[in-house]
């Protein structure tokens, strides 16, 4: 094992002193386009991410309405036209504060987040399919909301149904991208 380190030192440092003898080019290599990583997509993700973990540390601290606004600065990002990680980190966002704002009672506004998303999903993803889950998780607690008052046991009723209706959506999805990826090998 020492023996092949060895030669793979002696033939690196060959190599940079065949580059020293070799006379220096003055043509400039230009990088290829589909090479370079988009710097306004990155310092977006990057963004993103960082507002993402104050919202866990709001959270893990309890302090739900901070971790709230966390999110929605994630919403107000912008992003550079057509970049497809923009949609999955606002569909990310949006489950995030969509839960958030059901645990604080706010199902209305939870679902008007979550349909917000839906309406501006461009393709399938693992993100618009999470969206489901969390439509499911609203609808649910819209149900046991029911529940508590006899008079609307048959709405409450309706919302599991919606529940299972969207859990099934976010399944379809979820398969449908499972077999293009078992295709794909």
């Amino acid at each position: 094992m020492k023996l092949v380190i060895a030669l793979c030192c002696i033939v690196a440092v060959a190599s940079c002193a065949q580059r020293k003898a070799e006379p220096e080019s003055s043509v400039t290599q230009v990088t290829d386009p589909s090479e370079v990583i988009d710097q306004k997509l990155m310092l977006a993700l990057s963004q993103a991410k960082n507002f993402h973990h104050t919202a866990k540390v709001y959270m893990s601290d309890g302090n739900t309405t901070a971790a709230i606004s966390s999110v929605r600065e994630i919403l107000s990002l912008h992003f550079p036209a057509n970049a497809p990680e923009a949609e999955d980190v606002r569909d990310d966002a949006r489950a995030l504060l969509a839960r958030l704002l059901v645990g604080q009672g706010q199902l209305e506004e939870a679902m008007t987040v979550v349909k917000e998303g839906l309406a501006s999903a461009s393709r399938e993803s693992f993100f618009s399919a999470n969206l489901y889950t969390v439509k499911g998780e609203i609808h649910e607690a819209n149900a046991q909301k029911l529940d508590a008052d006899p008079a609307t046991k048959a709405r409450a009723s309706d919302e599991r149904h919606q529940a299972i209706e969207s859990f099934e959506a976010s399944n379809k999805i979820d398969k449908k991208l499972q077999e293009q990826l078992m295709e794909s090998r």
